[in-house]
């Protein structure tokens, strides 16, 4: 799989770190349900916002949106472009 970096363009997948799924979560209070925070998330098939990080290349986060099952990116942006 490639993603086209918007600062670098077309790279290999190699160069990225996938972080989870791109929505804004609440973070739960001092004494809340941390286990739920941290470990259970939903694992969707078919399209989904990820979160990227471009570490081997220009250091930029972006918002992926791609589909589970095939693999096909639909968009790359920036994440400082793209509303939560």
């Amino acid at each position: 799989m490639r993603i086209n970096c918007p600062l670098c363009g077309l790279r290999d997948l190699r160069e990225f770190s996938i972080k989870g799924d791109a929505v804004a979560l609440d973070r739960p209070a001092e004494d809340g349900d941390w286990h739920s925070y941290l470990h259970l998330r939903d694992n969707p098939s078919g399209e989904t916002r990820e979160l990227w990080f471009h570490g081997q290349g220009c250091g930029a986060w972006l918002v992926v949106h791609r589909d589970t099952t095939t693999h096909a990116i639909k968009s790359v942006t920036l994440a400082a472009e793209t509303t939560p």
